[in-house]
């Protein structure tokens, strides 16, 4: 546990907002959650627009080192199989535990942002070992435009698993194998 006291409510007030939504991410259900004195939140983090950025910067950082070490720790696949084995264990961490507390902030903080550009610029997706070592796997097969193709596909699974989060149940292997085999799919050829 995070001795810093930013940290400690950002941590708090992640599960607040993990387990209330929106409208219950307050100063004081923060200061319950971190198990602090009242007002604590609100001396370190005045507005509830601060609270929701340091809350933010949280997810996203504690989301980056997650990425890198997932990234870190796995080679590239040998064959689509092995990227199919891995994402479908990433989704069952977004889906379950820590990762689906974190899950349910990340998409409520995605809405968010619609209204407030400050946090979208944040949420931008970023770079990381995992993401790469997608990219390297599509890049290894001579697909032409593997960036887009890893960004299609990661994409298309964040959707799975907004979807099940949502709408409860697991992801299939069978659906991320489908998108799997869609991102490898050589364009077709125009005939003229």
């Amino acid at each position: 546990m995070p001795n810093d006291r930013r940290t400690v409510l950002a941590d708090a007030a992640i599960d607040v907002l993990a387990e209330t939504g929106m409208r219950g991410l307050t100063h004081r259900a923060v200061d319950r959650a971190a198990n602090l004195p009242p007002g604590t939140t609100s001396a370190y983090y005045r507005t509830r627009q601060a609270l929701l950025t340091a809350l933010v910067r949280r997810l996203v950082a504690l989301d980056q080192a997650e990425l890198q070490a997932i990234g870190e720790r796995t080679p590239v696949p040998r064959d689509a199989e092995e990227l199919v084995a891995g994402i479908a264990a990433f989704v069952e961490r977004r889906l379950t535990g820590e990762g689906r507390r974190r899950s349910l902030a990340r998409y409520a903080c995605a809405v968010e942002s619609v209204h407030h550009p400050e946090l979208r610029e944040i949420l931008v997706p970023r770079e990381n070992a995992a993401r790469q070592v997608v990219q390297d796997f599509l890049a290894a097969r001579r697909l032409p435009d593997a960036e887009e193709r890893t960004v299609t596909l990661l994409a298309c699974v964040d959707g799975l698993v907004f979807d099940r989060l949502v709408g409860g149940g697991s992801v299939s292997v069978e659906a991320i194998r489908g998108l799997v085999t869609a991102a490898l799919l050589r364009p077709a050829r125009l005939r003229m």
